[in-house]
């Protein structure tokens, strides 16, 4: 890993040569950090880079600046989460909640955060400390305020355990219809957009007829309901290895037993589900919903999990990069965009275990890891 980086530009020239991913033809040249068609001139020393080259993975779902505690997450921590990204060819985040905006500290050498403002959720109906508590009355207001904090995106919890039915508790969604309506509407009215995390089926046709932009696992999605969001254009993060969890969250509810046989049918059923997703041809995004453990389960580990529980190779490394990135409105190859690229020795097309270990990673031009 290269940890020395100056936040001039590169005096670097390169010329990415070999398999070229999402793009339509042979060579590409790096000048002063942005993509260009145009070979340098003769006399301009150019440094060749051969490989299996995607643009720079994008993490649609991870939380570099969230805490589980009432402490936040220091300086140092994100920088740790980050550098972990960057070193797993991430370069773009989407960080889907979290209490601190990573963006007030991120370094020129560490992936671009779309920052999503902090969860909104109910009070005792979400993960202690990380959500912002809100009442039904207050979501529109909510929403505004995490508005003005975002990066065009915002993050809604839609369902969640209700402790209050005793042993009879189920996942149930948080927001009454109309709120979650109005919510979204008040969303898009200030040009932003909104993800919901939702585990069950009872929350979907609301956040379907609000027009959600995105929704975070979607465990609970019939056939025709993942056919309606691809028409709407809604994206799908599925996260698949929390989703390969359920079984973990089941036996830590032994007081909630409706609960821990849901969240176990859902389990049981996961593979199929993902298959289903697949089949339905829904707008995937790849997300490893992670935060201090990014180093040990990023966006590598999703795809290699995704792979092995069935998601198709084309369709896991395309939603992780070129096609997840459009959806995002990021750039890939245009003449002109920053050079943000990971370049792989072998074909991940053909062992999805490639990209554990990126052969180099280019964040603006600027190669921030070399191995």
């Amino acid at each position: 890993m290269m940890n020395e980086y100056s936040s001039k530009v590169s005096s670097h020239v390169y010329r990415l040569r070999g398999d070229l991913r999402g793009f339509w033809g042979d060579d590409v040249w790096i000048v002063d950090g942005k993509i260009t068609y145009s070979p340098p001139a003769s006399n301009v020393a150019t440094k060749e880079v051969n490989g299996y080259i995607y643009p720079g993975l994008v993490d649609a779902h991870t939380h570099p600046g969230a805490s589980y505690t009432e402490q936040l997450v220091n300086d140092a921590e994100i920088h740790r989460r980050l550098d972990a990204s960057a070193s797993l060819g991430v370069t773009h985040i989407r960080d889907c909640g979290g209490q601190r905006d990573a963006n007030d500290v991120r370094r020129e050498d560490q992936p671009k955060v779309i920052h999503c403002g902090q969860h909104i959720a109910r009070h005792k109906r979400y993960i202690r400390y990380l959500g912002i508590d809100t009442e039904p009355e207050e979501l529109v207001k909510q929403v505004q305020y995490q508005c003005s904090k975002a990066d065009g995106w915002i993050k809604i919890v839609g369902d969640w355990i209700d402790r209050s039915n005793g042993e009879q508790s189920d996942l149930e969604p948080l927001w009454p219809r109309q709120a979650i309506l109005d919510a979204v509407a008040a969303a898009h009215d200030l040009n932003t957009k909104v993800t919901v995390h939702t585990f069950a089926h009872a929350t979907i046709n609301d956040l379907l007829d609000a027009g959600v932009d995105g929704i975070e696992h979607g465990t609970g999605m019939t056939w025709d309901q993942l056919v309606q969001a691809r028409e709407q254009g809604i994206l799908i993060t599925p996260t698949v290895n929390q989703v390969s969890r359920f079984p973990e969250f089941a036996a830590d509810a032994s007081k909630y037993p409706v609960y821990a046989k849901h969240m176990l049918d859902m389990d049981a059923r996961r593979r199929a589900h993902l298959a289903m997703m697949v089949d339905a041809k829904v707008h995937f995004l790849m997300g490893s919903d992670t935060s201090f453990d990014v180093n040990k389960r990023g966006l590598p580990y999703e795809l290699c999990d995704a792979v092995s529980q069935g998601m198709p190779v084309d369709v896991a490394m395309g939603a992780a990069s070129f096609e997840g990135r459009r959806r995002l409105g990021l750039t890939t190859w245009e003449e002109g965009a920053a050079a943000d690229f990971v370049v792989y020795t072998a074909d991940p097309l053909k062992e999805i275990s490639t990209v554990l270990s990126p052969r180099c990673v280019f964040i603006d031009g600027i190669c921030v890891r070399e191995s």
